[in-house]
C-alpha cells in the first residue's frame, strides 16, 4: 500500500488514545472514537464547539481550573508552535445525563502543533491519557487500595513535575512583566517629527517569553533629515532587554554625529563586542534627507526596509546588506547605499516578527508585506500600521516580538 492509498481518516479514528484536533480558535475540528468513549460524549456534543462551551470547568467548584489550564496551554503551542506536555492534570467531567454532578477525573495530556503548507499553526492536535484509576489507587480507593512501588513512583514523579511546571509558568509570567515594562520605559516616546507624518508600534510576543529583544528610533536630525532605526537583539526576556537599551542608546547617539547611517553601525558594531549577549544582533538604519529627496541607509544583517512609491510600487533597500553586528573575526566598513524618493512615498521598517513563519522561504514574508502595502497605499502612517499588523499577523499572535517603524516621506 502506497502513502497516498491510506485512510488517515479511518486511522485517526482507530487509535486507541484519546485524540482531539482544534482550530487555532479553540474550536473542536474533530474527535476520534476513544475521545468521545472516554469522555462521554457523543460527536454532536463535540465536534464544532468551543473548547469551553463543549467541558466547561465545575461553576460549583472554584478550584476546578483543568480547562482554564488546558486553554492556556493550546493557546501556547498556537502561539509558539511548540509541543506542550502538561503532566499531571486534573479535569472533573460532569456526566451528561445527569446535569450539575461532576466525576472527579485526572489525565496526563500533550498538545502538538500541525503546521499548514504556509509554515502557520493551522490545527493543534491534543492527546489526553485518562490516569484517574492509577490516582485513585494510590490514595487507597481503587482495587482495594493496592498499589505497586511503580505506580506510586509514577504518581509521584507526576506530581513533581506539575509543581515545577507551574512554578516555571510563574516565573516566566513574572520575568515577561518585568522585562515588557523594562522595554516600554526605554523605547522613545513618539514624538512629531518635522512637517513629517510617522507612526511606531511596538507588539510583544503572544503568550510567550519570545519578548524584549526589538526596538525602534525616529530622530529629527540637523538640515531637515530624519533617522529610522529598527534592531533586534538574539534572545528574550530580561537578558534581552537590558542588550536591547545599550544598542538602541549607542546607536541613537552614534546616528546624531556620525556621517552617514554606515559608519553609525560601525560604531554600534565595535559597541556590541563589548556587550555580553549583543553578538549577531541586527539593525538596520535610513536617514531621510527631505531636501534633496534621498535615502541612505545600511543594514547590519537585517531585513531591507520597505519605500512604497506614490504609485504603489514597493521597493526593498537590500544594496547595502552586511552581516550582523559582532559577526566578523575582524572590524570592516559597512556599506551603505541611496535611493531617491518622491513627495508622498512611504517608508517602511520592521523587525522579523512581521513577516516570517516558520518553514516558509523569507521571501514569501516578504511578498505579503509588498501586497498589504499596495493595497493600503494612501493611508496615513497611523491606520497603515494598524493594517500591516492585521494583515501580517495570524490569528494565534505571532512567536516573536515585533518593532515597527512608518514615516510618510
Amino acid at each position: 500500500m502506497t502513502v497516498s492509498e491510506i485512510d488517515y481518516e479511518a486511522v485517526f479514528q482507530a487509535l486507541p488514545g484519546a485524540v482531539a484536533l482544534f482550530t487555532t480558535d479553540l474550536v473542536y475540528a474533530d474527535v476520534n472514537e476513544a475521545f468521545l468513549s472516554i469522555m462521554g460524549r457523543t460527536r454532536d456534543q463535540v465536534v464544532g464547539r468551543h473548547l469551553s462551551d463543549a467541558f466547561p470547568d465545575d461553576p460549583g467548584n472554584p478550584a476546578s481550573t483543568g480547562m482554564r489550564k488546558l486553554r492556556d496551554s493550546l493557546r501556547w503551542v498556537a502561539a509558539t508552535g511548540e509541543r506542550d506536555a502538561m503532566t499531571l492534570h486534573r479535569y472533573d467531567v460532569e456526566y451528561p445525563d445527569r446535569p450539575g454532578v461532576w466525576e472527579e477525573r485526572y489525565w496526563s495530556p500533550i498538545n502538538v502543533p500541525v503546521f499548514g503548507p504556509d509554515g502557520r499553526v493551522a490545527l493543534l492536535l491534543h492527546r489526553d491519557e485518562d490516569i484517574t484509576e492509577l490516582i485513585r489507587t494510590r490514595s487507597g480507593r481503587g482495587r482495594g487500595g493496592r498499589v505497586t512501588a511503580l505506580e506510586a513512583k509514577l504518581y509521584t514523579q507526576a506530581r513533581e513535575l506539575q509543581e515545577v511546571n507551574e512554578r516555571l509558568r510563574q516565573a516566566h509570567a513574572c520575568e515577561r512583566e518585568i522585562a515588557l515594562s523594562l522595554q516600554q520605559a526605554m523605547l522613545p516616546a513618539h514624538e512629531p517629527l518635522r512637517h513629517h507624518r510617522a507612526a511606531a508600534r511596538y507588539q510583544p510576543a503572544a503568550e510567550g517569553l519570545n519578548v524584549c529583544g526589538d526596538w525602534y528610533d525616529l530622530i529629527d536630525l540637523p538640515g531637515d533629515r530624519i533617522a529610522a532605526a529598527v534592531g533586534d537583539v538574539v534572545g528574550h526576556g530580561l537578558a534581552a532587554a537590558g542588550v536591547m537599551g545599550q544598542l538602541h542608546s549607542a546607536l541613537s547617539a552614534a546616528s546624531r554625529v556620525s556621517r552617514g547611517p554606515a559608519q553609525a553601525l560601525d560604531v554600534l558594531g565595535v559597541f556590541a563586542r563589548s556587550v555580553d549577549g549583543a553578538e549577531s544582533s541586527t539593525a538596520a538604519l535610513a536617514i531621510i534627507d527631505c531636501t534633496n529627496h534621498t535615502i541612505a541607509y545600511s543594514s547590519a544583517g537585517h531585513l531591507p526596509p520597505a519605500l512604497l512609491r506614490p504609485d504603489g510600487v514597493v521597493d526593498f533597500l537590500d544594496q547595502a546588506t552586511d552581516p550582523p553586528l559582532g559577526a566578523r573575526p575582524e572590524h570592516a566598513p559597512r556599506p551603505q547605499a541611496e535611493t531617491t524618493f518622491s513627495e508622498g512615498a512611504t517608508l517602511v521598517l520592521y523587525t522579523d516578527g512581521l513577516i516570517e513563519c516558520r518553514r516558509e522561504d523569507i521571501d514569501a514574508g516578504l511578498a505579503r508585506l509588498a501586497d498589504s502595502l499596495t493595497r493600503h497605499q494612501g493611508a496615513d502612517p497611523e491606520t497603515l500600521a494598524d493594517a500591516l499588523l492585521i494583515d501580517l499577523i495570524p490569528p494565534a499572535g505571532t512567536t516573536d516580538d515585533i518593532a515597527l517603524v512608518i514615516l510618510r516621506l
